[in-house]
C-alpha cells in the first residue's frame, strides 16, 4: 500500500512541473524576438512607402539642359462631373450632296417664279404670252416650290430641326461643313447620363486615347439613333484633325464645377500600374507625385491631391526622370 502511495505522489509532482511557467528569460527572449519582428515589418512598410511617393532626382543644370527637361506651373480649373456618350464623325460627303440638293432646287424655283413673273408682267401687252404658257409657268413654279421644301426637309431630317443655319441654308457654317473645312459629329448619350437641357458645348477625344482632347460648339438636337438607345446630338468641330468617321468618346459637363488643378497629358507617367508625374522640390530636384487619372479635361487630368497650384510640373522629360530613379536607365552624365 506505502509503494502505490509513493508512485502517486510521483505522479502528481511530474505534472505540477509540466505547468509551470517558463523562465522568465525565456519569456523575455520570446518578447524581444517578436519586437524585432514587428519592427523590421514596420521598416519594410515605410521602405515601400518612401518607394511608393518616390525619392526624388537630382540633376545637374548641365544634365537639365541635355535631356531637354521642361515645367511648367500648374493652375486651378473649374471641372464639372462629365457624362461620357460615343461619337461619329460624319463625312462631309453626306453634307455636301444634302447641299447640293437643296441649292439647285433653290435655282429651280428661282428660276421658275422669274418666268412666271416675267409672263404675268407682259400680260395685256403686244408681247404678252398665251394663257396656257402662263397656265405652264405657274405650274413649273408650284412643281420646283414642292421640290424645294422637300429639299429642306430632307436636310432637316438628316441633320436636326434646329441647326445654327437654321433659317439661312446658304449660311457659312452650312458651306464650311459641306466643303469639310470644319467636321460634323453626331454624339449619342445612354438613356439617363445625360439629363435637364441639352449641353452647351461638349468635348471630345480619340477612343483609347487620354490625351488631347477637342472642343466640340454649337450643339443641337439630332434625330434619334435607331440602333442606340440614348440622346443624340450633333455639334461642330473647327480644328478638322479627326478622320471623317472615325469614333470619338464624348463628354457633357453635368452637376455644380469645383476648382482643381490641372495636370498636363505629357507630365504623365506610368510606374507600377499607377500614374505619376514630377514636381520641382526645389533648383534641380525632382520628386515624384502620384496623380489620379480619373478626371481627363482638356488635355490633361484635373486633380484634388498630390500637387497643388503653382508647383512646377515636368512636362518634357519625365520619362527620363522615372527611369533613372527606377534604375531601369543610365544616369544622365
Amino acid at each position: 500500500m506505502n509503494m502505490k502511495l509513493l508512485a502517486l505522489c510521483v505522479v502528481l509532482a511530474a505534472v505540477s512541473a509540466c505547468h509551470k511557467s517558463p523562465p522568465e528569460a525565456a519569456v523575455s527572449a520570446a518578447e524581444k524576438s517578436a519586437g524585432a519582428a514587428q519592427a523590421a515589418d514596420s521598416k519594410d512598410k515605410d521602405k515601400d512607402k518612401d518607394k511608393d511617393a518616390g525619392e526624388g532626382v537630382s540633376l545637374t543644370p548641365a544634365q537639365i539642359e541635355k535631356i531637354g527637361l521642361q515645367t511648367e506651373a500648374l493652375k486651378t480649373v473649374d471641372y464639372a462631373e462629365e457624362a461620357a456618350g460615343y461619337g461619329t464623325v460624319i463625312p462631309h460627303e453626306a453634307i455636301a450632296q444634302a447641299v447640293a440638293e437643296l441649292r439647285t432646287a433653290q435655282a429651280a424655283e428661282k428660276q421658275s417664279r422669274s418666268a412666271l413673273s416675267r409672263t404675268q408682267r407682259l400680260s395685256g401687252t403686244p408681247g404678252a404670252m398665251s394663257a396656257d404658257a402662263e397656265e405652264a409657268n405657274a405650274r413649273q413654279v408650284a412643281v420646283d416650290s414642292a421640290a424645294l421644301n422637300l429639299a429642306k426637309q430632307r436636310l432637316s431630317a438628316s441633320f436636326g430641326q434646329k441647326p445654327p443655319w437654321s433659317g439661312g441654308e446658304n449660311s457659312a457654317l452650312l458651306q464650311a461643313l459641306a466643303d469639310g473645312t470644319q467636321q460634323l459629329v453626331r454624339v449619342t448619350f445612354p438613356l439617363g447620363a445625360l439629363p435637364g437641357e441639352a449641353p452647351k458645348t461638349l468635348s471630345a477625344s480619340r477612343l483609347g486615347s487620354a490625351g488631347k482632347r477637342w472642343k466640340l460648339t454649337s450643339v443641337w438636337a439630332a434625330p434619334a439613333d435607331a440602333t442606340v438607345p440614348g440622346r443624340s446630338f450633333f455639334s461642330v468641330l473647327h480644328a478638322g484633325e479627326l478622320g471623317e468617321g472615325e469614333r470619338v468618346i464624348a463628354w457633357a459637363p453635368i452637376g455644380t464645377p469645383h476648382p482643381g488643378v490641372l495636370v498636363p497629358a505629357e507630365a504623365a507617367v506610368i510606374s507600377d500600374s499607377k500614374y505619376w508625374c514630377y514636381t520641382e522640390d526645389k533648383p534641380g530636384t525632382f520628386v515624384r507625385a502620384e496623380i489620379d487619372t480619373a478626371k481627363p479635361f482638356e488635355n490633361g487630368y484635373v486633380v484634388t491631391q498630390g500637387v497643388k497650384a503653382g508647383d512646377k510640373v515636368v512636362t518634357r522629360g519625365a520619362a527620363q526622370l522615372l527611369a533613372q530613379e527606377s534604375g531601369s536607365g543610365a544616369d544622365a552624365d
